[in-house]
């Protein structure tokens, strides 16, 4: 038993240094931005680099600040962002709860095609929808075609994670609610959503993280500087700083600084949800 204790306790030492090296791997390439974006143009070209900058620069931000717009694209940025998160997991939460729940006539089939559209290239889809939007609708230049198709729950694997955990509830739970006269409604916000919690964290860090990512749309369908948001507005951050490396990598740190808050507030959920996601059946 002594030497087993001992094999189980050397394995853990192990594997512990294991993933604190794999974490210190992840978080690298975000310190060295950080780090670079504090040095002055010369340091930052020195041979060998060093990991910790000599001397702080911190006037790089406000020079950054200067001619990056950065609350402007803090703004337009969450403009899409906050609608389509919001809608997009309530109407996942919507939707997967009548695959889980409701019977209604042709509902395998409709399952079963809505799963076959997540094997669906989005770039097969990508002209129809700009032909749709921007010349049907009319909604050229704007953030709606950014926003709308969020509320059929930003994507089928939104809805088919939420209907899993769902499925995973007993339906007996929802028969005593109803005996003592809740209705479907009640029952799903304080009662089922409560328990699948850690589902809509992940459905909603997910929606986060494929629209903060998302410049090929943005691109294509914002045109003016005025609405430009991060992902765009990067893409033209060495033209406007251009040669001043260090201002340019201190625009693009605080770009990612909002992502990385909102990780941090949500990922004791996103973590538990990620979990439990692959245990469900």
């Amino acid at each position: 038993m002594a030497s087993r204790k001992k094999k189980e306790k050397a394995f853990n030492v192990l594997a512990f240094f294991i993933v604190l090296i794999l974490a210190a791997l992840v978080l690298l390439p975000i310190w060295w931005i950080f780090r670079s974006s504090l040095m002055s143009t010369a340091a930052l070209n020195e041979y060998p680099p060093s990991f910790i900058p000599h001397e702080w620069l911190w006037s790089n931000y406000s020079k950054a600040l200067e001619t990056f717009e950065y609350w402007t694209y803090f703004k337009n940025t969450f403009t899409i962002i906050i609608p389509a998160v919001t809608f997009g997991t309530i109407t996942a939460i919507f939707c997967g709860y009548a695959f889980a729940r409701l019977r209604f006539r042709g509902k395998k089939l409709i399952f079963n095609i809505c799963v076959g559209t997540i094997l669906l290239p989005g770039m097969v889809t990508l002209i129809p929808l700009y032909i749709f939007w921007t010349k049907g609708m009319g909604l050229g230049d704007t953030y709606w075609p950014l926003i709308l198709p969020f509320l059929t729950g930003g994507g089928f694997f939104n809805i088919f994670l939420i209907r899993q955990f769902l499925m995973t509830i007993p339906k007996e739970l929802d028969e005593a609610a109803s005996i003592d006269g809740a209705g479907r409604m009640r029952i799903l916000w304080t009662i089922l959503v409560p328990s699948i919690k850690p589902a809509v964290v992940v459905v909603g860090m997910m929606l986060f993280i494929q629209i903060w990512n998302d410049l090929l749309q943005q691109i294509i369908y914002i045109n003016s500087m005025s609405k430009f948001t991060f992902a765009i507005a990067l893409t033209n951050f060495t033209g406007s700083f251009g040669t001043n490396w260090p201002v340019a990598l201190a625009a693009t740190f605080m770009t990612i600084l909002p992502g990385i808050v909102i990780y941090i507030f949500g990922q004791k959920s996103f973590v538990e949800g990620i979990v439990l996601t692959g245990m469900k059946n």
